[in-house]
């Protein structure tokens, strides 16, 4: 969608010389939503970097102490963003704030969505958290995913 609403722009302003008010701020919005919703998604799958010379040299449950500690700062982070898009949220609303723009579409769906998007992010470090948790403790996965199993399904 966010290449439809550019190549749309694209061909409204330099095809037909009539360029739109709300492709840019709509692809503004669409982007946010991709990178700020996509995050806990990639947390899932653990497409996150890792700072790879101190975590590839130790042992795995080394590993899951790095990760309880930076899943920890993460989730600091994430309740500090949840309570400054909570207020901008409540800003946006009472004072019906809009996009300085042409077309000037309301902010407060923004806020919200960041709201969710952080909150997304704390269920995925915390259930990673879990995880790890159980880990360290028991010494067995909490959860056998398919490719953790051999062949025969041990």
């Amino acid at each position: 969608m966010l290449a439809f609403v550019v190549a749309f722009e694209v061909f409204a302003r330099y095809f037909l010389n009539k360029p739109t008010v709300w492709a840019y701020d709509l692809s503004l919005f669409m982007a946010g939503y991709i990178a700020a919703l996509g995050g806990a998604y990639a947390q899932q799958k653990k497409a996150h970097i890792n700072v790879d010379i101190l975590y590839i040299a130790v042992s795995a449950n080394s590993k899951r102490v790095f990760n309880l500690l930076s899943s920890s700062l993460a989730i600091f982070f994430m309740v500090v963003v949840i309570l400054i898009c909570t207020e901008k949220f409540n800003e946006a609303v009472e004072f019906n704030y809009r996009r300085f723009s042409e077309w000037s579409p309301p902010m407060h769906h923004f806020w919200m969505m960041l709201i969710v998007a952080a909150s997304l992010m704390i269920l995925q470090f915390s259930s990673d958290m879990l995880e790890d948790l159980y880990h360290l403790i028991t010494g067995r996965n909490l959860i056998e995913r398919a490719e953790e199993t051999d062949a025969d399904g041990n």
